[in-house]
């Protein structure tokens, strides 16, 4: 077994059933140590599979524990760590550098992660369902991110997996915008990018929506403005044609060069400025990050979004976003 330390909150985690703020992880063989504060102890005993070792000083105990038990070479994730802590664990024991270690165990899924994905995204589908009734004429980005986030959460009761991206118009042109004073009114476009943990695990969906009599989270929308109408439609059948070509087997860079491929015929791929979509899980941004270099071969297990783009300055964007699931029997499924 590997020797490995770990100091990111969902990394630990995904190891031992618990992480909080202020901790490091370190496995040497089987034995597994969580090391932490005494805000964390009892919590930490009553859920993290490891042995629980409270202390003030946390690098310095797990050091101690590395010299203790000879360590001779410990794997670490040098996108993780400042360099006064890699260099005073380098002092006490080998260091192997591997970016993204808990990443790449962590692209393929379990079944019952599986499960609990498909259940976040379920929950964050009828989120928005439940907002689709609040969203009214003249209400600000504000306001409506407000009501979202309510929707969302569940008056509290869940965590977001991140910001939610609420804009209207123009501001929908900015991939990652912020919330503005934009009033929303009759015929504008709506892009709502949202989602939520459940059991920690993250949902991601987009929808550009029509303001009109009939709103509707669906992927059919009908809008007056023809400009509009024009580049959904472009973006929606970018995200059909590659959801229509994933399988087993398959390099991932095919699906981005699909959409993209596409959205350029049709005139517009320098408005097209991120990558087709990425992984989710514990972290709402992980492997496998479905983009234009990335060959890896999409396996059973894994999942990931589909999320082309439109973007024009100043005038308005679009982006439709679905999550992916490869099943155990190799069957794609769109949550």
């Amino acid at each position: 077994m590997d020797n490995f330390i770990l100091n990111k909150e969902n990394e630990i985690y995904y190891e031992c059933g618990y992480s909080c703020d202020n901790a490091i992880y370190l496995q040497i063989g089987d034995e597994k140590y969580f090391i932490t504060d005494g805000r964390y102890t009892l919590d930490a005993l009553e859920n993290a599979k490891a042995q629980v070792i409270t202390t003030k000083t946390l690098l310095k105990t797990t050091r101690e524990i590395i010299l203790k038990k000879r360590v001779k070479t410990l794997i670490i994730d040098p996108l993780n760590w400042d360099y006064e802590s890699f260099v005073s664990l380098h002092q006490v024991t080998h260091l192997t550098k591997q970016a993204n270690y808990s990443h790449k165990k962590r692209i393929i899924k379990t079944p019952n992660e599986l499960d609990i994905i498909k259940k976040a995204v379920k929950l964050g589908a009828d989120a928005f369902e439940e907002f689709k009734n609040e969203i009214k004429i003249g209400d600000d980005e504000y306001e409506l991110s407000y009501k979202f986030k309510e929707k969302l959460t569940n008056r509290g009761k869940r965590e977001l997996s991140f910001e939610p991206i609420v804009a209207i118009n123009q501001n929908s042109a900015k991939p990652h915008a912020v919330v503005s004073d934009n009033k929303l009114q009759k015929n504008d476009i709506l892009l709502l990018d949202a989602g939520i943990k459940y059991k920690r695990y993250c949902s991601d969906r987009t929808r550009s929506i029509a303001i009109n009599e009939n709103l509707s989270m669906s992927k059919t929308q009908i809008f007056q403005n023809k400009e509009y109408q024009k580049i959904y439609d472009i973006v929606l059948q970018a995200q059909e044609k590659a959801l229509n070509a994933i399988k087993v087997g398959m390099k991932i860079s095919e699906l981005d060069k699909i959409a993209r491929d596409f959205i350029t015929q049709a005139g517009y791929g320098k408005y097209f400025v991120h990558s087709l979509g990425h992984g989710v899980g514990l972290d709402i941004h992980e492997l496998p990050y479905v983009n234009s270099t990335n060959d890896t071969i999409i396996q059973e297990g894994m999942v990931f979004t589909i999320e082309p783009g439109i973007y024009l300055p100043d005038k308005f964007g679009v982006r439709i976003e679905d999550m992916v699931c490869i099943n155990y029997d190799s069957k794609v499924e769109i949550l």
